[in-house]
């Protein structure tokens, strides 16, 4: 158990810094965009399309690496039922049809709160982009 804990921190590991490089380049994306005049609604829609792209492009790469860490690792039969079983558990979808065998149920565990954190941080990038393409920011509170 000790060594899938290993391969599951490893994994969880890479997937922060594949988010967190996908991230650093939206956000060197973004503000050239947004010195454009993106204060016209499809203008505004559009990036926020290109962004939700982005950002679900990267959480595809992070779930291809756990499915392919699990083919690879003997942990599922083939690469599809692995690409599969990665998909619903990094999105906690959960369907339950197609589990790990008992030793590396914990690596599962590990990669769902894996993808429940880099969802978050994803919607929190989402929400501070969307927050200046319509001037939704408050200035700083004065002092009181």
């Amino acid at each position: 158990m000790p060594s899938k804990l290993l391969i599951a921190f490893s994994l969880m590991a890479l997937c922060v810094a594949i988010h967190a490089m996908g991230l650093t380049a939206a956000f060197r994306w973004m503000p050239v965009r947004m010195e454009r005049g993106t204060r016209q609604f499809w203008q505004a829609t559009w990036m926020l399309i290109r962004l939700a792209g982005w950002t679900v492009l990267v959480h595809l790469l992070q779930i291809a690496v756990w499915a392919f860490h699990y083919a690879w690792d003997g942990a599922l039969p083939d690469l599809a039922s692995a690409f599969y079983f990665s998909a619903v558990t990094y999105t906690t979808t959960g369907y339950g049809d197609l589990v790990l065998p008992k030793e590396w149920r914990l690596v599962g565990g590990v990669e769902a709160l894996t993808g429940i954190l880099m969802c978050g941080l994803s919607t929190g990038l989402f929400f501070a982009v969307f927050m200046r393409i319509f001037g939704l920011h408050r200035e700083s509170a004065p002092p009181a």
